[in-house]
């Protein structure tokens, strides 16, 4: 379930604050608009990137899509399970279809992300 600890890019991650770790996913609106996904690309555990920096990618029966990390930091783990179960994002988007776990290294980026509200009325403008 989101709740408030959630924040939202305009290109459909979402963040999962947990003091200074994030866990990074794609929204339920971008599995809908993807489809069934059949591949995911992650980065190396330690990679170290820029807020909104590509860091993988995610293909579906439809296309490929880049994956854009929406805070910065180091990566810390990544959902081992989505190299052989790439659909549990179809899934479980906001739960077991996680893609990677983040160490936040600006705090303060969290206030260039969407709420869960602000994200709903993004959606809206498409």
């Amino acid at each position: 379930m989101v709740s408030s600890n959630y924040r939202f890019t305009e290109k459909h991650e979402w963040v999962k604050l947990e003091k200074d770790v994030a866990t990074v996913g794609i929204s339920a609106y971008a599995v809908d608009e993807l489809g069934e996904i059949v591949f995911v690309d992650l980065p190396e555990i330690g990679a170290e990137y820029e807020q909104m920096a590509e860091f993988g990618s995610v293909e579906s029966v439809k296309t490929v899509s880049s994956l854009y990390l929406p805070i910065s930091g180091v990566i810390l783990e990544i959902n081992k399970e989505l190299l052989t179960t790439p659909d549990l994002i179809n899934n479980s988007a906001y739960e077991e279809g996680w893609l990677v776990k983040v160490k936040i290294s600006d705090e303060k980026e969290v206030e260039d992300l969407m709420t869960y509200d602000e994200y709903q009325l993004h959606l809206e403008s498409l």
